[in-house]
């Protein structure tokens, strides 16, 4: 595990012990790969597991270096988070490039991939990169800008087509309008953006497909390289899209994202036990991160029993559609 912070350089309360950080899933040969930084989503509340280590599999067993982002959520809305994971991003695409040959990465070729949520937070950082709260990062000489990204389901906007759930993580029960506007993606893409991949289907029920439609417009009136699929039907949260995701295989490891969540329910049922949920009081009680994993397994399992996953021939094809784009984008003639 890769932390992002050292000491009090991390501050965000509510969040424990836990410290932002990278899992790393890289290729033990000397060669100077891609990286990808994969983003889980979770609406700003938790960095789910199955958006995890299977993405960062995949793109493992295509030829690249690939990372695990655990960023700074607000299950419980406790505190907003307002920056504090567009810090994270920032910190992460920077640590990679500064140690790219310990890690055997070509730093110019950094993309991030991002579901929902995560999404949102990978555009935050294609769109804000250069704003001025990312200039206090220790590496704030190294670029933080992704040479691409890929949106997945992406949450987009903060107007019309809005998921308010994630805004609200983000910036409490009453944001500004000033702090809405900012968070809008769409209308802050320049020529400078990223090259950009996305792809929804058209009946996701929880983030309306118009915000893979309004990027991909900002995206072309900006004349940024952009391409968007849209997939004929299925429900948000299709991580790959395939077997693998229906049958819901999360191993320990993937769990490692539910971190702070597990810390964030340990440090409520210690201060007052009746403020967490009665369900997640035995996860709260956990003796380490691997009783904890055990505990959320079995309220996953109980979860996809009553709504379970639906492979998606079509839509499992993303991956392949988004690794043939990189390749025109960000050429990958080491792998």
């Amino acid at each position: 595990m890769i932390t992002l912070y050292q000491g009090s350089e991390y501050s965000y309360p509510c969040a424990g012990t836990f410290v932002p950080n990278l899992i790393p899933y890289q290729h033990e040969d000397e060669t100077a790969r891609p990286a990808v930084v994969v983003v889980p989503g979770g609406g700003y509340a938790l960095v789910s597991p199955s958006e995890g280590e299977m993405v960062a599999k995949r793109f493992f067993d295509a030829g690249y270096q690939a990372f695990v982002l655990t960023y700074t959520t607000n299950m419980f809305r406790l505190k907003p988070l307002e920056t504090q994971p567009l810090r994270d991003i920032s910190r992460a695409v920077r640590y990679l490039r500064k140690n790219a040959a310990e890690l055997r990465i070509d730093p110019s070729r950094v993309c991030c991939c991002g579901f929902s949520a995560g999404a949102h937070l990978v555009g935050s950082l294609a769109v804000h990169h250069a704003d001025v709260c990312l200039s206090a990062d220790p590496n704030a000489e190294i670029d933080n800008r992704p040479d691409a990204v890929i949106l997945c389901y992406p949450v987009i906007t903060a107007g019309e087509f809005a998921h308010k759930d994630s805004f609200t993580c983000l910036f409490g029960e009453n944001p500004t309008p000033e702090q809405l506007a900012w968070a809008s993606l769409e209308n802050h893409v320049t020529a400078q953006t990223p090259p950009t991949f996305l792809w929804q289907t058209f009946t996701d029920e929880t983030v309306p497909v118009d915000n893979s439609i309004l990027f991909a417009k900002s995206c072309r009136a900006h004349g940024v390289r952009c391409e968007l699929h849209l997939f004929m039907e299925n429900k948000h949260g299709l991580s790959l899209a395939n077997a693998e995701w229906a049958e819901n295989e999360v191993t320990p490891q993937a769990l490692q994202t539910m971190m702070q969540t597990w810390q964030t329910m340990k440090m409520m049922y210690a201060q007052s036990s009746n403020k967490l949920p009665e369900i997640f009081a035995p996860a709260a009680q956990a003796a380490d991160i691997a009783a904890f994993a055990a505990e959320w397994t079995k309220l996953l399992s109980a979860y996809h029993a009553q709504n379970p996953n639906k492979p998606d021939p079509s839509a499992s094809q993303w991956p392949n559609l988004a690794l043939a784009w990189l390749e025109k984008v960000i050429p990958a003639a080491s792998i």
